[in-house]
């Protein structure tokens, strides 16, 4: 794939390294013609001095055949602005927006940015997974926020433990991805019989969660 970064600071960097070395063609923009110069010295990517909200500048750095533009500078409002005019003017397919301040995730979202990464949220999911404070985690929403993909501990007193899959009726537009049990992950068809300790993992509209969360956890 052709990539462009925009913000070269460590999470640029890393980002640009990381992905340099899976093969794909990377372009990073920054403003900072002292860190431009550094990275041209570290890695074979393609470094353009300049101000990514500058059209030119993504032109330069080939925003016009880029797959995907990850916007990752340290102001959410230059974030915005990149990835809406990667969409609007150069037709990237998939745009990645930094969220610096998790109060603009929202926004974020609404003004069509593809994949807004708020790191704090995902911090506090990873703490939420590891620590298990609760039987349900959100992993990520999408479709500007319509959709969720989330996982659920079954606990010992769950209603669907022991049923088959096709016996269980889901919530309206909910879909059961896949079941984790132990070591292995299942694919799961009808015939699969949930039991108690599964990590179930689903694909549900936001509405829907406390109704998906009911059926596989009990009375809430």
């Amino acid at each position: 794939m052709h990539i462009v970064i925009v913000g070269a600071g460590k999470v640029g960097y890393f980002l640009s390294k990381r992905l340099g070395l899976r093969k794909h063609t990377i372009s990073i923009i920054d403003k900072d013609r002292a860190v431009c110069e550094e990275i041209a010295k570290q890695l074979e990517v393609l470094v353009v001095n300049g101000d990514g909200c500058d059209p030119h500048i993504l032109e330069e750095a080939g925003a016009r055949k880029a797959d995907v533009l990850a916007a990752v500078t340290g102001d959410d409002e230059d974030n915005l602005i990149i990835c809406q005019l990667a969409k609007e003017l150069f037709s990237v397919r998939r745009t990645v927006g930094r969220v610096n301040n998790p109060d603009n995730e929202y926004t974020f979202s609404e003004l069509g940015i593809d994949v807004p990464i708020d790191s704090t949220k995902i911090i506090a999911k990873i703490i939420e997974e590891e620590v298990s404070f609760s039987d349900f985690v959100n992993l990520m929403s999408f479709k500007r926020g319509k959709l969720s993909i989330v996982r659920v501990d079954l606990p010992d007193n769950s209603p669907v433990i022991n049923k088959p899959i096709c016996e269980i009726t889901w919530p309206e537009n909910s879909v059961l991805v896949s079941v984790v049990r132990g070591e292995e992950v299942i694919v799961p068809k009808g015939s699969t019989v949930l039991q108690s300790g599964d990590d179930v993992v689903a694909l549900t509209t936001i509405g829907n969660e406390q109704h998906l969360l009911q059926l596989l956890v009990g009375t809430l």
